[in-house]
């Protein structure tokens, strides 16, 4: 089998923080060694993954 680099495709998209998060997710940034971005999204994927259904809410598609 011949090595293929695979590529994720990425949508760019504008969120607005307020300056107490973003000092705090910088900070975090600046211990870790990491961008922001791969911080933000982090978040948002465990956030996702930890979400509590509601009852008769239909369930959240699984991230891929």
């Amino acid at each position: 089998m011949a090595f293929r680099v695979e590529k994720e495709e990425y949508v760019n998209r504008t969120f607005r923080f307020s300056k107490k998060l973003l000092a705090q997710m910088e900070a975090v940034c600046d211990q870790k060694h990491i961008s922001l971005n791969r911080l933000t999204v982090q978040c948002i994927e465990y956030a996702l993954s930890e979400m509590e259904e509601e009852p008769g809410a239909p369930p959240a598609p699984p991230l891929k």
